[in-house]
């Protein structure tokens, strides 16, 4: 049907109308570790990932706790709560392997126009986690 790859999922139109984890008003209010910022000349969207590194009950580095702003669309913001979700408690490198399409599985799928948008969180991800590792050595 025409205008079908516009239509998004129940979960996609949750996680934009209610974004889990989002970071309001000033960041110094939020006790991070590092921070991971990206974004798409072509569509303007903008991430910033601010993670928490704690360990868990073996001693891994885990993202304890995760906040993060975006410029952008609505699947740019669903994609983003939907990945903070995802990559909370989880060992640093468990957390880098979510890709673009573990997201899209998770929303129930984005218009496939909209997919790279589960791409720039990742990646947003990923640059928080480097900086971190960055500073630690």
């Amino acid at each position: 049907m025409e205008g079908q790859d516009w239509v998004y999922s129940d979960k996609v139109k949750d996680h934009f109308l209610n974004p889990r984890n989002f970071l309001m008003g000033d960041e110094s209010k939020f006790d991070y570790d590092a921070v991971g910022q990206v974004g798409n000349p072509i569509c303007g969207d903008q991430m910033r990932m601010y993670i928490k590194v704690g360990r868990d009950k073996k001693g891994r580095e885990i993202i304890e706790d995760v906040r993060w702003k975006t410029y952008g669309c609505a699947s740019a913001i669903a994609s983003t709560s939907a990945l903070s979700e995802l990559c909370k408690g989880r060992a640093l490198d468990a957390a880098l392997k979510i890709g673009a399409k573990d997201i899209d599985d998770y929303l129930g799928n984005l218009p496939k126009h909209k997919f790279h948008c589960s791409v720039l969180g990742h990646d947003a991800l990923k640059e928080a986690i480097e900086n971190f590792r960055k500073k630690s050595s």
